[in-house]
């Protein structure tokens, strides 16, 4: 295990205890630039149909391809004259009243890869189809760009034990709730010099976790929030982030990045009452995290960002679902973000030789507008992006 490896404590998902609290201002202040905003990640795994998550309802040939699992025009959530969105994301429409929701349309990237594996990992590194990377791009933009001592953790992972985009080096934890990793972590004993080298380094790991502990274990008591959080475990998920965020408040040392996972979208049958029940989890999701925030005082200084493997392809199959594809919408959430639509509606008369939809915007592209409005970082770790403006600076 190297010193700034993935610190793994999981025992299976389980919702975090929450006593009365009181949030604090100050961390936020004392907070070192370029980090002051927190950046949370969500995962789509198993690769979202975006079609059916924004639905071009205005054109023809989404009914002609989709004639079983189609979403009704009369029931589109109309976000314009041509784009709307699955009514089971009816949470999500404050947000886009509010301009605080942006909607990526037609992303992904040149010579697609349908493999789950593999394009997870052209995603999570930010590389070419043809270029194997070993680190994350998160990974990649913390070893040029360090967080603050004073920072528990560069990034907390949550709802799975993959590295994702903190792989490959990142002072990472991936937790199922902040009780799990606190009492696992008593059991690791502060680094001293034994005059062994592997055991030295074994040593500095431990005291690793013990710092991401420290920071992450609140000093007021535990955290309770207002907000109502969902059931289920996804809705563990949100609450265990919330505590993350709150702790970090508390004791003044934060985390730069939590990436999130909902699984389930590899919709290969019946897909209508599947992703429904998906959307229902984000939507609610989001609207308790958002809740959260405020109470946090952080929702102004958090831009939320969903990504998946892949969309899905175009033309339903026989089962009532989808099979993998491309390109796919994503959606940009958070106090400050510039709400809209960006990119390009599908070209579903332009598909591909093989049936697939071309991408309208690069998936790095995203990647690089988040690392610029965000921590006013460029994007050397990108090159060769755009930018896109997402989020006010």
């Amino acid at each position: 295990m190297q010193r700034r490896d993935f610190l793994q404590f999981s025992a299976g998902l389980g919702a975090a205890f929450f006593a009365p609290f009181v949030a604090p201002r100050m961390a936020l202040a004392a907070a070192p630039s370029p980090f002051r905003n927190l950046l949370i990640l969500i995962e789509l795994k198993g690769g979202n149909d975006g079609l059916n998550m924004v639905v071009p309802y205005a054109d023809p040939a989404y009914y002609a391809l989709r004639p079983r699992i189609a979403i009704k025009r009369d029931e589109v959530l109309q976000l314009d004259a041509n784009t709307g969105l699955h009514p089971a994301l009816q949470a999500l429409m404050p947000f886009w009243q509010s301009r605080e929701l942006a909607v990526v349309q037609g992303v992904g990237y040149p010579q697609p890869n349908l493999s789950h594996f593999r394009s997870i990992e052209i995603w999570d590194t930010a590389s070419r189809a043809d270029q194997y990377l070993q680190q994350g791009w998160l990974t990649r933009v913390f070893a040029r760009h360090p967080t603050p001592s004073s920072f528990s953790a560069d990034g907390v992972i949550i709802g799975s034990q993959e590295l994702g985009p903190l792989t490959g080096g990142a002072r990472a934890v991936a937790l199922s709730s902040t009780d799990q990793f606190l009492s696992n972590a008593r059991l690791a004993m502060p680094a001293q010099v034994h005059g062994n080298a592997a055991l030295d380094h074994l040593m500095k790991v431990e005291t690793d976790i013990v710092k991401a502990a420290d920071g992450m274990k609140p000093v007021q008591g535990k955290i309770a929030f207002a907000t109502e959080f969902p059931k289920g475990a996804f809705g563990d998920v949100i609450k265990t982030a919330a505590q993350v965020v709150g702790n970090g408040e508390q004791t003044g040392k934060p985390v730069a990045v939590l990436r999130l996972t909902l699984g389930g979208f590899d919709t290969h049958q019946n897909q209508a009452g599947i992703q429904a029940g998906l959307f229902r989890q984000l939507g609610d999701g989001l609207v308790a995290l958002k809740s959260a925030l405020v109470e946090l005082h952080r929702w102004d200084s958090t831009v939320i960002a969903t990504y998946s493997e892949f969309g899905r392809r175009p033309k339903e199959n026989q089962s009532g679902g989808t099979d993998h594809g491309t390109a796919a919408p994503h959606f940009v959430i958070g106090g400050r973000v510039n709400g809209g639509l960006f990119g390009a509606a599908p070209q579903l008369a332009r598909l591909d030789d093989n049936g697939n939809l071309a991408h309208a915007v690069d998936f790095r592209t995203v990647y690089a507008s988040l690392l610029k409005q965000c921590w006013s970082l460029e994007a050397d770790e990108l090159a060769g992006s755009g930018t896109l403006d997402l989020v006010r600076v």
